[in-house]
């Protein structure tokens, strides 16, 4: 099937007499005739659910979907893109480990990884995503575990070149993690590319309707975990906490990762969605290659007139001509890169501060990628935590101004933008 196909039928197909719409599964417990029969899903010898916190159908069907949208072999969903992105690290990094890391992320993610994950004894470097190889080359030691970056920055919007960071994970024998957030796949499938691992926030494009926060994880299965026993052994060794397990022997390359994720991870931090969002985030999928056409047109045309308007200082947009980001961009998602556009506003942070002031259709709002226009001053609000240096690092400057362009008819986005910005 093709994507716009998998967004309405992908992960679930109804037999004879059974719902046409995924079922909520709103039930923490599943019962079972023997005890041994539950026993063999604790022992992993059995496929099925005893318990929600580790998995559920209605989550299920959801992730499997977004593993066909994303062309992966395995896929989890989590209570949060946060959640995700910790997951996807933390299943291969430990105390002692390391990891690069593109500057340029959201800065929630920055924290998580520079603050949180740190005190757990994991070490990060960042490299900016335009790098040179002698400076990305460096940044790798012998206790690397991953690369990590975004395939379009939070707010920054730069474009990561996947192929390029993808070679040098791959000639350190470590995979590399992209945050497909902003483009969705409908717009860039990152294995495609040499990617390893995906991760999501659902909250953003893929619910589209700021209904339910959650997060996913999908596995290339491409990855040979078994090259690297030494460097991976949570996955080519028994696991003790689970009746000794291999995840690599017992579930192939295709399932090991995430198999491991949901084993470990999800039964001990439980960072599960609810089926009633899974169920929610579903609605959102079955839209989603219609919106991301609608967001990116929209987006590209207030690019546009914002290049052109002489009280803005400058603008990035990854699919504006002109962009320094627009070669990868076209390289790596000729249709459209997001709904988002950054720019300044010339009088820095109070200026920026009237413009918001003044719009009213849209709604200055602590998110971004839905179906309603909405805007936000990153370095007072999500970026807050970072130093001046550090939001330099991440491409967010203090007038930077995110404008996550919605769905709304164009004209009248450009009629409330052009009347904020005559306040100003």
């Amino acid at each position: 099937m093709n994507r716009d196909t998998i967004c309405i039928h992908g992960g679930y197909t109804p037999g004879n007499g059974e719902p046409r719409n995924i079922p909520i599964v709103q039930s923490t417990t599943f019962r079972y005739a023997t005890g041994e029969a539950m026993g063999a899903l604790f022992d992993l010898e059995a496929s099925g659910y005893f318990y929600t916190r580790l998995q559920n159908p209605t989550n299920d069907h959801v992730a499997a979907k977004i593993t066909q949208l994303e062309g992966g072999t395995a896929g989890m969903l989590t209570s949060s893109g946060q959640a995700a992105n910790f997951y996807a690290v933390f299943n291969l990094a430990s105390c002692g480990d390391h990891v690069v890391a593109s500057s340029a992320i959201y800065g929630g993610t920055f924290n998580l990884f520079a603050v949180t994950m740190k005190r757990m004894g994991i070490e990060f470097t960042f490299v900016s995503p335009d790098c040179s190889e002698e400076e990305l080359e460096a940044a790798f030691r012998p206790n690397t575990k991953a690369v990590f970056g975004e395939s379009v920055a939070n707010p920054a919007l730069s474009v990561l070149d996947i192929e390029r960071f993808a070679k040098a994970a791959h000639a350190h024998g470590v995979p590399l993690i992209i945050d497909n957030t902003f483009p969705t796949p409908i717009n860039c499938r990152p294995f495609e590319f040499g990617a390893d691992i995906v991760t999501h926030s659902t909250t953003k494009y893929m619910d589209g309707h700021a209904n339910a926060v959650g997060g996913a994880i999908v596995d290339s299965g491409k990855f040979d975990w078994t090259k690297y026993p030494d460097k991976y052994p949570g996955l080519c060794t028994p696991d003790e906490s689970y009746h000794g397990v291999t995840y690599t022997e017992r579930f192939g390359l295709a399932g090991a990762f995430i198999t491991k994720a949901t084993a470990q991870l999800m039964r001990d931090f439980g960072s599960i969605p609810s089926p009633q969002n899974a169920y929610y985030l579903n609605i959102g999928l079955e839209t989603l290659s219609l919106r991301m056409a609608r967001h990116c047109a929209n987006a590209l045309a207030v690019a546009k007139y914002l290049k052109n308007h002489p009280k803005v200082a400058w603008v990035r947009h990854p699919s504006l001509e002109g962009d320094p980001d627009y070669a990868l961009a076209q390289k790596y998602m000729p249709k459209g890169s997001c709904g988002v556009v950054s720019f300044g506003v010339k009088g820095g942070r109070e200026a920026a501060s009237k413009f918001m002031a003044g719009l009213e259709l849209a709604s200055i709002a602590t998110h971004v990628a839905d179906a309603k226009t909405c805007v936000l001053h990153p370095a007072s609000t999500t970026h807050r935590q970072m130093s001046d240096a550090e939001l330099a690092q991440a491409g967010v400057s203090p007038d930077l101004v995110r404008f996550s362009v919605g769905i709304e008819d164009i004209q009248d986005i450009l009629a409330d933008v052009e009347k904020a910005l005559a306040a100003v």
